[in-house]
């Protein structure tokens, strides 16, 4: 982490701290269903205030059109100082004398909840004029939401041109983790992408390739690499138009040595619902009004002989149609593996993205994995190799 500045180096006593959280959690009538993210940011508020910092939280929710009750953040604010376990003051602005005096009446470890940084059009247009009324709340900006970090938006980004920018600990957690995988893994490296779509992934895929020794492919995509090699697929997700990109990178594997790992077996059914009347078929006999759901056991099995074989797996994408049961056991079954080998200290196992993060749950092995990304947008682009905005501005000069 030695090129990115951290809560390490900076004292925050007695300092207004900005700090970009991402309290964009799902909420059903006022009350937050899901709190993994603020869990994972809890640490870094506590941290600030513990220190004598006066914490200020920024963050945006939902996609409001201006100013809309809606999307307010005050129940989420309520969550936070449930989890934080110490008093969060709220105020139904983000900028403006409002929100100024609320931030001078803060004392040394207080934590006080700004609302929705989105009522503003400035935050997504990341208006020099938004950032320099959000930069006058604080005597520092810390960064702690990695899931809106690919967003050059004005509390994502803007505000680490004005004040002196620091890593949070999930941010910082995130980036130690990626460069565990990515940029100085242990070899051999594995990747498990799977998903529906190619055209959506060819970055990643692309990226991928250059670095990892093994790719697993999963999900629906697997049926467009089967099609590229002249296997019939039935009536399963297919992108016809992908077949060519879909030749194209296996060429490129071949090429490069890396070894690219597609099903030889699959779970196949008529119809796409849950307890469908399904069969295993090797991929070469799938029938005409065959769906492929889900990989097969000899496919499970290729799979985990190759995690026998990796040092480090970063992972995104289900293999099959994970949420409808009987579709979701070559997923836990790989899922299951890969955590036990994370778990006796022979995988480093990264994973991210919303459905991966909802397969690993529902297989219940995410507590045993090395690390587990709750971003989305920004865990995909990351491991395209883009630069992302909120995470670049952090960079030691």
């Amino acid at each position: 982490m030695s090129a990115f500045r951290t809560l390490d180096h900076v004292d925050v006593k007695g300092k207004r701290v900005l700090v970009r959280v991402d309290l964009n959690v799902p909420v059903d009538h006022g009350v937050v269903t899901d709190a993994t993210r603020i869990e994972r940011m809890a640490p870094a508020i506590t941290e600030i205030a513990a220190k004598g910092g006066k914490v200020i939280l920024l963050s945006h929710f939902g996609r409001p059109k201006g100013r809309d009750a809606k999307n307010s953040l005050k129940p989420v604010a309520a969550e936070v100082a449930r989890i934080v376990k110490r008093p969060v003051k709220f105020v139904d602005d983000c900028i403006g004398e409002v929100a100024e005096r609320a931030v001078a009446a803060l004392k040394q470890g207080e934590i006080l909840c700004l609302e929705n940084t989105r009522f503003y059009p400035g935050e997504e247009k990341n208006d020099p004029a938004f950032a320099a009324s959000l930069a006058k709340l604080g005597d520092i900006w810390v960064n702690d939401a990695f899931s809106a970090a690919h967003r050059a938006h004005a509390s994502t980004e803007g505000l680490g041109h004005l004040l002196p920018a620091y890593a949070g600990r999930t941010l910082q957690a995130e980036l130690e983790a990626f460069e565990k995988v990515l940029e100085k893994p242990e070899r051999p490296l594995a990747a498990i992408v799977g998903g529906a779509k190619i055209s959506t992934k060819l970055d990643l895929l692309g990226n991928l390739l250059r670095k990892v020794d093994f790719l697993i492919i999963g999900g629906a995509m697997a049926n467009t690499f089967l099609l590229a090699q002249g296997v019939k697929v039935g009536k399963s997700l297919v992108e016809a138009a992908m077949v060519e990109a879909a030749q194209k990178i296996m060429a490129e594997a071949k090429a490069a040595k890396r070894e690219i790992v597609l099903p030889v077996d699959a779970v196949v059914a008529e119809k796409f619902e849950a307890h469908a009347p399904s069969r295993v078929v090797d991929t070469t006999k799938v029938g005409a009004n065959d769906m492929i759901l889900d990989i097969g056991p000899r496919s499970v099995e290729q799979a985990i002989s190759v995690l026998a074989r990796a040092k480090t797996l970063v992972w995104n994408g289900p293999f099959g149609a994970f949420e409808i049961e009987p579709f979701d056991q070559g997923t836990d079954a790989v899922a299951e593996a890969a955590a036990e080998r994370s778990a006796a200290g022979k995988l480093v196992t990264v994973a991210g993205g919303g459905d991966t993060v909802a397969a690993l749950n529902g297989a219940g092995v995410t507590e045993r994995f090395t690390y587990v990304s709750t971003a989305g947008g920004a865990f995909l682009e990351w491991l395209e190799g883009k630069p992302l905005p909120g995470v670049e501005v952090l960079r030691q000069a």
